[in-house]
């Protein structure tokens, strides 16, 4: 599960035909920029039952109260392309989001991310491209027993973003997770309020977001996930969303993902198609 926020006020994603092949070029220059190349490629020939299983946190908007391994880098990395209308016309967005994990303890831990790349056309304005919004977060879990947990998550956004694919100020937030095995389903459930440094007039700058996501596997590889989401803004129209998503576990260190997401208010034709992995980087200590 990942802390994807983006798709939260989710501007999404356009038609299927054509839209994964510019992502998968720009995903694999993202790959490469990260460092993560020379990782990917080893994990392919990894035993299945070899070393920890890596955490995903993508593709959904809720996160987990688990932490990655400790001691162990773990990435995120993936492509979204998001189409939203309104009366100025169909805005497009495509972006490259990604993780990097890092867990001092089971219980303690700390993430940044961000996206690496974004481009936005339509809506009136000029095309606009660059560097997105960039995230830290420190993670703390309560364990209650083997099966259930609860978690917070402090995190802090930086508006690194250029003008028109960022937040255009910086915010704070404060997640509360709990997060439970139902048989052999998995349920997370998030609820994250945001204040922002600054916020246009007439709009405040408390901004609250809730996530309820459902997951369960198909075969001992193959995991479907369902997610609800939404957020509050006072001054600003609020969103829902579903979320379906699957994900493949090629081996313990490596997870493949995608799916889409689609607004579910009444005549807003917002939606999203993302695809992404998770894998397992070196071990720091």
């Amino acid at each position: 599960m990942g802390w994807a926020r983006m798709l939260a006020p989710a501007r999404a994603a356009g038609k299927h035909n054509g839209a994964v092949s510019p992502p998968l070029r720009l995903l694999a220059r993202l790959l490469g920029a990260l460092g993560l190349l020379p990782v990917v490629a080893p994990v392919r020939a990894q035993a299945a039952d070899a070393g920890p299983a890596v955490t995903p946190y993508r593709p959904s908007v809720s996160t987990p109260a688990t932490l990655s391994a400790p001691g162990y880098l773990e990435f995120e990395a993936g492509g979204l392309r998001s189409r939203s209308a309104d009366a100025v016309g169909d805005t497009r967005r495509d972006s490259l989001p990604y993780t990097v994990k890092l867990a001092f303890s089971p219980d303690w831990g700390v993430r940044v991310g961000g996206e690496a790349w974004a481009r936005q056309t339509g809506g009136g304005a000029p095309a606009v491209q660059g560097l997105g919004d960039t995230s830290v977060v420190l993670k703390r879990r309560f364990g209650v027993d083997a099966a259930r947990a609860f978690g917070l998550e402090l995190g802090a956004t930086a508006p690194t973003g250029r003008t028109g694919l960022g937040a255009k100020t910086a915010a704070l937030s404060l997640n509360g997770i709990y997060s439970a095995d139902i048989g052999a389903l998995h349920t997370d459930l998030n609820l994250v309020a945001t204040r922002f440094a600054r916020a246009d007039p007439g709009v405040a700058r408390q901004q609250l977001l809730w996530a309820a996501a459902l997951s369960g596997p198909l075969t001992p590889r193959l995991a479907l996930t369902a997610e609800f989401s939404g957020t509050r803004q006072p001054g600003v129209g609020g969103t829902t969303q579903l979320l379906l998503a699957t994900s493949w576990s090629v081996s313990r260190a490596l997870v493949l993902d995608g799916g889409i997401a689609r607004s579910l208010r009444r005549g807003v034709p917002d939606a999203s198609l993302f695809f992404g992995l998770t894998v397992l980087g070196p071990r720091l200590f």
